[in-house]
C-alpha cells in the first residue's frame, strides 16, 4: 500500500517573497536590524508561507500519546501507566500543554496512536491506536515496517485534518513514558556518537540509572542493527509510534507550506525523522527551545538550527513550543502593524542614523 506521504511534494522556499519582506522590514521605523532576530524570523515565515504579511493564527497543537516496551527494563522515574492517566489529565485540562494551548488560543488535539490501555470514548480524544505500545526493543523489533507507515500516516492526516480546518502554524506534543530512550537510541544509531553525550536523565532518573540506560540502548542497537540510512527500519527497530506520528505531521505541514514550531528531545527526533524522509521538510521548521536534555544540542547541530528560548524545560506535551509561539507573533506582527519611515513621514537622514 502505498501512502500519500511516500509520494509527497514538498515546495520549496519562497525566496522573493523572503527578498521582499527583508526589504520591507529595512524600511520600518527603526534602525536597520535593530529588532535582531524577530526581523530574521519573520523574513523566515515569509519564505515558509509565500505571504509578506504571513497569518499564523490560530496555532493548532497534536499531542501524540504511545507507550514503549522498553519501560519494561526500569528506564524512567513513572511507571508505564502513567501514559494513560496523562492522557485523561490532557482531556481534563490539567496539563501544561491545556494551560499554554490556551494562552495562545490553539486548537489542542489529543490523538491515541499507541497507549498500552484501552482509553474510554472522551470527549476530544482521537482514537488512532495502531498498536497497544511498541514491543521491547531489547529483544525485539520495536514494530513491524507497515506499523511504522501506518503511524506516519496517522500523523500526516491527523495534520492535514487541523490545516484544513484553518490552522496556520503547526506544534506537535507526545505523552510516553520510555520515549527518551527510544529518542536517544535513534540518534545514537544515526550518528554514531558516544552514548555519554547524548543519553540523558529523561524524567529525572539517577546517574546509576542513567548508566544503565546507556548500557541498555548500546546492547539494544547492537541486537536490532538498523539501517541507520533509512529511517523507517530506525523506526520499526527502536522508535516510538508518537515520534513516527510526529515525523508524519511535520512532512503533512511542510507540504502545506505551514509553520512547524518544534518542541523539545523527542519532537526534535520526530523532526530528524521527517526530514530523513524528506530533507525539505527541514526548511519549514522552527526550534522553539532547548531542551535541558542531553542529545537535543546534537539534535540541533544535526539539523543546523538555532532554539528561540533556553528555560532549561524539558517536560514535551509540545509545552516548550506553545511557550514559545507569542515570539513568531510578534514577529509577524513587527512586518504588518509598524509603520514605515514612507507612511510616518520620518525624514530618510534619520533612518540612515
Amino acid at each position: 500500500m502505498k501512502y500519500e506521504w511516500q509520494q509527497l511534494n514538498i515546495p520549496e522556499l519562497n525566496e522573493g517573497m523572503g527578498s521582499i519582506a527583508e526589504i520591507y522590514a529595512d524600511s520600518l521605523t527603526k534602525p536597520v536590524g535593530s529588532l535582531g532576530r524577530l526581523e530574521a524570523l519573520a523574513i523566515e515565515l515569509a519564505r515558509m508561507t509565500g505571504e509578506l504579511f504571513p497569518n499564523i493564527t490560530p496555532p493548532g497543537v497534536i499531542v501524540f500519546a504511545a507507550d514503549h516496551g522498553i519501560a519494561s527494563e526500569g528506564i524512567s522515574a513513572y511507571p508505564q501507566e502513567v501514559t494513560s492517566q496523562m492522557v485523561r489529565n490532557f482531556l481534563n485540562g490539567g496539563a501544561a500543554i491545556n494551560v499554554f494551548s490556551k494562552s495562545i488560543k490553539a486548537v489542542l488535539r489529543i490523538v491515541d496512536i499507541g497507549v498500552a490501555a484501552d482509553l474510554e470514548e472522551e470527549e476530544g480524544l482521537v482514537k488512532k491506536k495502531i498498536r497497544y505500545g511498541t514491543a521491547n526493543f531489547y529483544h525485539q523489533d520495536a514494530m513491524s515496517r507497515e506499523e511504522v507507515l501506518q503511524a506516519i500516516d496517522t500523523g500526516f492526516v491527523e495534520a492535514k485534518e487541523l490545516i484544513n480546518k484553518g490552522v496556520n502554524c503547526l506544534i506537535l506534543g507526545e505523552m510516553g513514558i520510555g520515549n527518551t530512550t527510544a529518542s536517544s537510541a535513534i540518534i545514537v544509531a544515526v550518528t554514531g556518537q558516544s552514548l555519554t553525550e547524548l543519553v540523558g536523565t529523561g524524567t529525572g532518573i539517577n546517574n546509576e540509572k542513567v548508566q544503565y540506560k546507556q548500557e541498555l540502548i548500546k546492547k539494544s542497537i547492537e541486537k536490532r542493527m538498523p539501517k541507520t540510512e533509512d529511517p523507517i527500519d530506525v523506526l520499526m527497530k527502536l522508535g516510538g509510534l508518537e515520534i513516527a506520528g510526529m515525523a508524519g505531521a511535520m512532512l503533512s505541514a511542510a507540504a502545506h507550506r505551514i509553520p512547524i514550531l518544534v518542541d523539545g528531545f523527542i519532537s526534535t527526533t520526530a523532526a530528524l525523522i521527517a526530514t530523513m524522509i524528506n530533507s525539505r521538510a527541514s526548511d519549514y521548521m522552527i526550534m522553539a527551545h532547548r531542551s535541558a536534555e542531553l542529545g537535543h544540542q546534537t539534535l540541533l547541530k544535526l539539523l543546523d538550527k538555532e532554539p528561540l528560548l533556553d528555560l532549561g524545560m524539558r517536560l514535551g506535551e509540545g509545552s516548550g513550543a506553545a511557550v514559545a509561539f507569542p515570539i513568531l507573533q510578534s514577529a509577524v506582527l513587527m512586518l504588518k502593524n509598524m509603520a514605515t519611515f514612507e507612511t510616518a513621514q520620518i525624514t530618510k537622514r534619520m533612518k540612515e542614523e
